[in-house]
């Protein structure tokens, strides 16, 4: 498994045309991949976060199978003469993670449930939009996940309600996507909700924290959501 870091210089017009759309940024990152034909009907599974650290500066994350050559994204929306990307071997940092260790992480993802509006129709998936039912969709995903996120201490809790865990939610996102119709017709709008999840996590189950980190968790992973990051905890 590779984990790959890409800047984008984000004055350029194709580094902006990229970021203003996860569609495009998903055909750029697939694109990478020599061994990946558009015809693959498996192809291996790939994750990508996008993230906006500040407004000048954004940063693509990808998880791979396969290394990566980003060399259409440094031509097109990085620094051609002065800068490219770096890979790093994910397998051995994978293979080093232990149940009890701590980290900080960070994901984000498509937090979603399904509804009936009414009784006997069929159920719906639905985006949580409020931050208590976004923080509860990836509290419910822990034990699976393998890992917990970690309590807050009382004595630094400053809020009656969503400060008991050292969990954060932020910086929303949400798009529409056109989705054909039969036969390539005229389809409907599609929307996607995206939140970034920011926290410490202690790991309960090795095995499946790798599995998390490598498959990916929730839904619309095409779109930037699903991959998690580690990093040391401070």
């Amino acid at each position: 498994m590779h984990l790959t870091r890409f800047r984008f210089n984000t004055a350029r017009l194709g580094a902006r045309s990229l970021l203003a759309s996860p569609q495009r940024l998903h055909a750029a990152v697939m694109s990478s991949f020599p061994g990946v034909l558009p015809t693959d009907a498996d192809p291996p599974r790939t994750l990508w976060r996008l993230d906006r650290n500040a407004k000048a500066e954004a940063l693509l994350y990808i998880v791979s199978p396969e290394r990566p050559d980003l060399t259409h994204l440094v031509e097109q929306a990085g620094w051609p003469t002065t800068a490219a990307w770096q890979t790093y071997d994910y397998g051995t940092f994978l293979a080093g993670l232990r149940t009890g260790d701590t980290w900080a992480f960070r994901l984000t993802a498509n937090p979603v449930h399904h509804i009936r509006r009414k009784e006997g129709e069929p159920t719906k998936r639905t985006a949580h939009v409020t931050p208590r039912h976004q923080r509860g969709w990836l509290l419910d995903r822990q034990e699976g996940g393998g890992f917990r996120i970690l309590d807050t201490p009382p004595e630094r809790r400053r809020l009656p309600e969503g400060d008991e865990y050292q969990l954060a939610v932020r910086d929303e996102r949400r798009h529409h996507f056109e989705k054909s119709g039969p036969r390539g017709g005229a389809g409907q709008r599609v929307p996607l909700v995206a939140v970034t999840f920011d926290g410490r996590l202690e790991v309960t189950d090795a095995d499946a924290l790798r599995r998390t980190l490598t498959l990916g968790l929730g839904k619309a992973k095409a779109y930037g959501c699903g991959l998690m990051t580690l990093a040391k905890a401070g």
